[in-house]
């Protein structure tokens, strides 16, 4: 299967579990959240991970900034370097407008900061009133 195909149904995954679990803030993405999400807090404690522009995350500061903490995870975290869908705003789902690709453990990272922060639980919500 190819690396976009994999992302595609990855974000699919993702966002259908989003959509069933009233509270994302039990959920666990790896085995390795607590350190994923103290190493992000530290490195990025300013990052709006609501909701973000790509250049939020990709200029060429932030780029030398995600390289150096992608890397701290290679043999730490499986696949931390593939291609992974993520969410822009995290009210929204996965569409070409709100999704942008990043290596997997950036995506953890910043999944995983919403979730503990709650703001993964208005995706439940949205969908329980339709």
């Amino acid at each position: 299967m190819s690396w976009a195909m994999a992302a595609y149904d990855h974000a699919e995954t993702h966002y259908n579990i989003l959509c069933a679990v009233p509270d994302a803030r039990i959920l666990r993405l790896s085995a390795v959240d607590d350190r994923i999400c103290k190493t992000f807090s530290e490195t990025f404690p300013h990052l709006n991970v609501d909701c973000f522009t790509e250049d939020d995350i990709k200029s060429e500061e932030q780029k030398e900034l995600w390289r150096s903490f992608c890397n701290e995870f290679d043999g730490v975290v499986e696949d931390y370097n593939r291609g992974t869908l993520l969410r822009l705003d995290s009210s929204g789902g996965y569409d070409e407008k709100n999704t942008c690709i990043v290596p997997r453990v950036q995506f953890l990272a910043i999944e995983i900061a919403r979730n503990r922060r709650g703001l993964n639980n208005r995706i439940h919500q949205i969908k329980s009133e339709q």
